[in-house]
């Protein structure tokens, strides 16, 4: 199982969630208060209620403690956290972890608990359809920087939990130049373009990923003329144009990736994948996947 997202990267995310239910000065949750007794203690177990893959349980202890120190997050016997996470589960009910301690801190931190669970289960398993749809052709699914800000670390690593793969983390760390970066060179400049574009990438770091995105397969010929680009978008195109175009690249020699993108579905991505095109780019695994049922039944 891919690495959970170190502590640092998602401390202000799970405060400013617990500021927004709590409130910004003292934190109060109104309802817990006036009807639980302070001294009263619960245990509430989590449970997986919808068909799909489980994934963030890492970050239920992270919450806990922002809530209250005295939580504690137990393993389930034969559920330990390191096999469930990430697992496809289609049982009516599975159990996942159980939180145990102040009963008022307990009923608080619910609803963070379960809102991050459920995105991000949902993350995964909508990813994990969209990569088993691809089964036996070379195209792998990537994510996009189509996510709901603040939640990028938590969504990239759903994705990989999900069996897909992560496109660069931000603006940061690779060279994506799209139609709007591009789009003023004339066709027969660009090959020149961009060859300038390389080296001076290169110079400023020589091991960054180089993308150039092209809507045209006048554009891709000459792309294709250009040494150290890592990998070349094909924006909207159709399915004729994109095995065309892995054609073009086969002739070239080049090892250039081909990655999809634009409206990809379920019902479209295995036609793109046998085209023969190395990645496809799937915004909607992000910016659209239903939560998971997960749910938190408490005893006390």
């Amino acid at each position: 199982m891919c690495p959970f997202p170190p502590p640092d990267e998602i401390k202000d995310l799970i405060q400013l969630a617990r500021r927004e239910d709590l409130g910004a000065a003292a934190g109060d949750d109104v309802t817990s208060r006036l009807l639980i007794d302070e001294q009263a203690v619960g245990v509430g177990t989590l449970l997986q209620k919808g068909v799909g893959i489980v994934c963030g349980l890492p970050i239920v202890e992270h919450v806990c403690r922002a809530y209250d120190e005295r939580l504690r997050v137990e393993q389930i016997p034969g559920f330990h956290m390191e096999i469930i996470e990430g697992r496809f589960s289609d049982a009516k009910t599975t159990p996942l972890l159980r939180i145990r301690g102040p009963l008022r801190s307990l009923l608080s931190a619910e609803r963070v608990v379960l809102n991050f669970l459920q995105h991000m289960s949902g993350v995964a398993t909508l990813t994990n359809r969209y990569v088993k749809r691809c089964d036996g052709t070379r195209a792998r699914i990537y994510d996009t920087r189509k996510t709901t800000p603040g939640l990028r670390a938590l969504d990239k690593y759903a994705v990989r939990a999900g069996g897909g793969f992560n496109h660069r983390v931000g603006l940061f760390d690779g060279l994506l130049a799209k139609d709007n970066h591009i789009g003023h060179v004339p066709l027969k400049e660009l090959s020149g373009f961009l060859a300038g574009v390389v080296a001076r990438s290169r110079a400023d770091d020589a091991k960054r990923m180089i993308e150039i995105e092209v809507d045209t397969l006048d554009q891709l010929r000459e792309v294709l003329k250009v040494d150290g680009i890592d990998i070349v978008l094909l924006d909207n195109m159709d399915c004729p144009k994109m095995q065309t175009a892995v054609e073009m690249r086969d002739r070239s020699a080049k090892r250039t990736e081909l990655e999809a993108s634009g409206g990809v579905t379920l019902e479209t991505v295995r036609s793109i994948a046998l085209t023969g095109v190395e990645r496809i780019a799937v915004g909607a695994i992000t910016h659209s996947a239903p939560a998971l049922d997960i749910g938190l039944d408490i005893e006390t």
